[in-house]
């Protein structure tokens, strides 16, 4: 005689509770896993690399006289061989317009990447000179920096400023350039303690008659 098991009504909604939460776990892995491989597909987030300078042009030009063209050197950036700087020798009782160009000599000159200058121009709002000088070596007008470049924004930039020599003739002081990368960051309030320095060079600087 054949017989017949009859499931207690509570297994039967154990035994279904328990697929139930099977499928459950299993779905969620699933979906969990599909994230993860979507995550890997997405493009990181573009870093913010800071320019690489080998060479820096200051050119300070005035009426009636030739300019003056004053370089500084990194040929190894973070290599053993020291920035060389050039001496900057400016004329008493003299305005000037300083002109800035920075490259890469890494690249060759035909090369986009070789010409810093147009990069820094170009992302303008994101890039911004900044300057410091011994005492007694400028006159400003309305006392700092006159920048005469701007970004899209209308923010100084500082590839070209306006510089007047004071009357005092000195020698072995000090003009300090520093190129601050400023992205999401430049702003009117913005200061040279902001943002990452892709350039930081002092130059020796005179004032002679």
């Amino acid at each position: 005689m054949m017989k017949v098991l009859l499931l207690q009504p509570c297994c039967i909604i154990n035994k279904i509770t328990m697929r139930s939460q099977f499928k459950i776990v299993f779905l969620f892995a699933l979906l969990s896993g599909v994230a993860l491989l979507s995550g890997c597909d997405k493009d990181p987030e573009p870093e913010n690399i800071p320019e690489e300078i080998t060479k820096v042009v200051l050119t300070f030009s005035s009426t009636g006289a030739a300019p003056i063209v004053v370089e500084a050197n990194d040929p190894d950036l973070d290599g053993p061989q020291d920035i060389e700087a050039g001496a900057i020798v400016l004329k008493a009782n003299t305005s000037y317009t300083l002109t800035i160009e920075m490259f890469n000599e890494f690249f060759e000159p035909t090369e986009a990447e070789y010409n810093i200058t147009t990069e820094v121009e170009e992302e303008g709002a994101e890039h911004q000179l900044f300057f410091s000088w011994s005492e007694g070596l400028f006159t400003l007008p309305g006392g700092a920096v006159n920048y005469d470049d701007e970004d899209e924004n209308g923010l100084p930039i500082g590839l070209i400023t306006k510089w007047w020599t004071s009357g005092t003739i000195t020698s072995d002081k000090a003009f300090r350039v520093i190129l601050k990368h400023q992205p999401d960051i430049k702003s009117t309030t913005s200061t040279v303690d902001d943002g990452e320095s892709d350039l930081d060079i002092t130059f020796p600087i005179s004032i002679i008659e």
